[in-house]
C-alpha cells in the first residue's frame, strides 16, 4: 500500500500507566522529581477529590473548568498560575480540564499569548512539569499534543498543537471513572468512538493509526453498553478508558474529519456537550462517506457489533439506532436547537477546513445543512 510509504510521526507522554489503583503513581512521581508547588486544573467535581492524587507540598486547586472551556475561563487559570507558580500543573478530569493544563503549563512566563500559539508547534518551550489524568473515558487528551478552547467573539473553538503540551506522565486509571453519570458515559465513550473512526475513514489515515482505531471502536462496541447499563462494571470501564486512550493516539498524527467539523457548532453555539455533539452528528457523516469508503465503513459496523454494510441508509439507520440503545437523544429539536440556526451553524462548519480537507468525501455547505435537518 502506499500509505505505508507517507512518513508519519507518533508522540506519546513520556511516560504512560494505565490500570486500576494507578493513580497513586502520581503523587509518587511528583516526589520523585522534587516538586513542591502543584498546581491542579479540574472541574467542580474533582476538585473535592484532589486528595487521591497524593500530591506533595503545597497544592494550589484551579477547579473551575468549564464543559466547554473558552477564553475567560483560560485567562482565569492562566492568572491563578501566575500567582502560584508551580513547579508541576496536573490536569484531573474530562477533556477540558486535560486542555486546559496544556495551556496553563505552557503559556505563564513564555511571553506568548493564545492567540500567538494557535495553530501547529508554534509555542516555544515549556518550563514546568505537565501529568495528565482524566476521570472520563472520552477525549484521550491524555495522550496527545492538542489543547481546544472557545473564543466567545466569534463562537468558534481555537486549536493548539505543540510537541511542548505532551504529558511528562500520563495516568490513565478506570477507577476514577466508577462514578460518571450512564448519560456522560454513553456520550464521552460514542466521542472516543468518533475519533477511531474518523481517523480510520480519514484521507490521512494510516495503517500505523488503522491499528489503533479499529481496536479503539471494537473496545466501544464490546464496553459501552455494559457501562452504561452498569456503572460500577470495572471491566467496562477499563475497556472504554482504553478506547479513549487510543482515540487520542489518533488524533495527533492523524486527527477527525467531518463529524468533529459538523459537532463543533452544536458545542460552541448550542451548548450540547460535545460528545453528545458527535453522537448526533455520528450516523449521518460515517454514512455520508460510506459510498467513498465501503470496506472500512463495513468493518467499523462489525466492530461495533452490527452488521457489516456500507449502504449509506443501511449505515445510517444502524448507528443511529445503536447510539439511541446508550440512551442519547438524537434530535436536535428535542435539546432545544431552534430550526433556524442550523443554516448559519453548516455555514460555519464548512469553513473548518483544518478537520475538513481530511475527509475522504467532499462535502459542501449545503450537504451539512441536510445533515443537520436529517439530525433535527
Amino acid at each position: 500500500m502506499t500509505d505505508l510509504l507517507r512518513p508519519i510521526e507518533i508522540l506519546r507522554p513520556t511516560r504512560l500507566e494505565f490500570g486500576a489503583g494507578t493513580v497513586g503513581i502520581v503523587g509518587q512521581w511528583a516526589r520523585e522529581q522534587g516538586i513542591t508547588r502543584t498546581l491542579v486544573i479540574s472541574g467542580g467535581f474533582n476538585a473535592k477529590r484532589v486528595d487521591v492524587l497524593g500530591l506533595p507540598g503545597e497544592v494550589t486547586v484551579f477547579g473551575h473548568v468549564k464543559p466547554e472551556p473558552d477564553l475567560p475561563n483560560l485567562d482565569a487559570a492562566l492568572a491563578m498560575a501566575e500567582q502560584v507558580k508551580p513547579q508541576l500543573v496536573v490536569g484531573f478530569g474530562g477533556g477540558s480540564a486535560l486542555d486546559l493544563a496544556k495551556l496553563v503549563a505552557v503559556l505563564p512566563g513564555s511571553g506568548q499569548t493564545l492567540h500567538e500559539v494557535v495553530g501547529p508547534e508554534k509555542v516555544k518551550g515549556r518550563q514546568v512539569k505537565l501529568v495528565q489524568v482524566p476521570t472520563t473515558a472520552g477525549t484521550g487528551s491524555e495522550a496527545g499534543t492538542r489543547s481546544l478552547v472557545t473564543d466567545p467573539a466569534t463562537e468558534q473553538k481555537l486549536a493548539v498543537q505543540s510537541r511542548h503540551m505532551l504529558a511528562d506522565l500520563a495516568v490513565v486509571d478506570a477507577e476514577l471513572t466508577m462514578s460518571v453519570p450512564p448519560a456522560v458515559t454513553a456520550a464521552t465513550g460514542v466521542d472516543a468512538m468518533a475519533h477511531c473512526v474518523e481517523a480510520f475513514t480519514s484521507r490521512r489515515a494510516h495503517p500505523l493509526i488503522d491499528l489503533y482505531a479499529l481496536e479503539g471502536i471494537r473496545l466501544v462496541g464490546r464496553y459501552l453498553a455494559r457501562a452504561v447499563a452498569d456503572g460500577s462494571d470495572k471491566e467496562a470501564r477499563a475497556g472504554l478508558m482504553l478506547a479513549s486512550l487510543y482515540g487520542g493516539y489518533c488524533l495527533g498524527p492523524v486527527n477527525t474529519t467531518a463529524g468533529h467539523a459538523v459537532a463543533y457548532p452544536l458545542g460552541t453555539r448550542q451548548h450540547i456537550a460535545h460528545g453528545h455533539a458527535c453522537a448526533l452528528v455520528f450516523p449521518h457523516t460515517l454514512a455520508f462517506n460510506a459510498p467513498v469508503m465501503a470496506e472500512k465503513t463495513a468493518l467499523v459496523l462489525q466492530a461495533l457489533g452490527l452488521p457489516a454494510s456500507s449502504d449509506e441508509g443501511v449505515v445510517r439507520e444502524s448507528t443511529h439506532a445503536f447510539c439511541a440503545r446508550l440512551g442519547i437523544e438524537m434530535r436536535l429539536s428535542a435539546l432545544g436547537v431552534p430550526e433556524s440556526a442550523l443554516e448559519s451553524m453548516a455555514t460555519e462548519a464548512h469553513a473548518i477546513r483544518r478537520l475538513l480537507d481530511n475527509n475522504p468525501r467532499d462535502i459542501s455547505a449545503a450537504e451539512i445543512l441536510a445533515i443537520y435537518r436529517r439530525a433535527f
